[in-house]
C-alpha cells in the first residue's frame, strides 16, 4: 500500500504552551517563545483569546479576539521592535497612543 503525500498543514500557527512569563507560538517549522515582558498586551488576555492566532501571510501574525498584529520578525527579534504603545492603568487592555 503507498501513503499519498500530506497536505498542506492546517495550522500553521498554533500556540503551543502558555506559562506565567509568555507561550510558546508555533509557526511553520519553528517555535518562538512570546513573553509577556515584550508584549504586555497579553498578559491579562484569556487562555482562549491568546490560542486564537491566525498566520494570513507567512511573515504576519493576527489575533482576532485581541486585535494585535505582529510581524513574525518582531517576536523572532523584540529588540530591533521596541513598543510604540503601551497598556493603560486606567482602562484595561486599552493601549495608550
Amino acid at each position: 500500500m503507498t501513503s499519498v503525500a500530506p497536505g498542506r498543514n492546517t495550522f500553521p500557527a498554533e500556540v503551543t504552551n502558555v506559562s506565567a512569563h509568555g507561550f510558546w507560538l508555533f509557526v511553520g517549522d519553528r517555535e518562538l517563545f512570546v513573553p509577556f515582558e515584550h508584549f504586555p498586551w497579553f498578559r491579562d488576555a484569556s487562555i482562549g483569546a491568546i490560542t486564537n492566532v491566525q498566520l494570513p501571510s507567512p511573515h504576519h501574525l493576527y489575533w482576532p479576539d485581541l486585535d494585535v498584529d505582529l510581524a513574525v520578525e518582531s517576536v523572532e527579534h523584540p529588540e530591533k521592535y521596541p513598543l510604540v504603545s503601551q497598556v493603560r492603568p486606567d482602562v484595561k487592555g486599552a493601549r495608550a497612543k
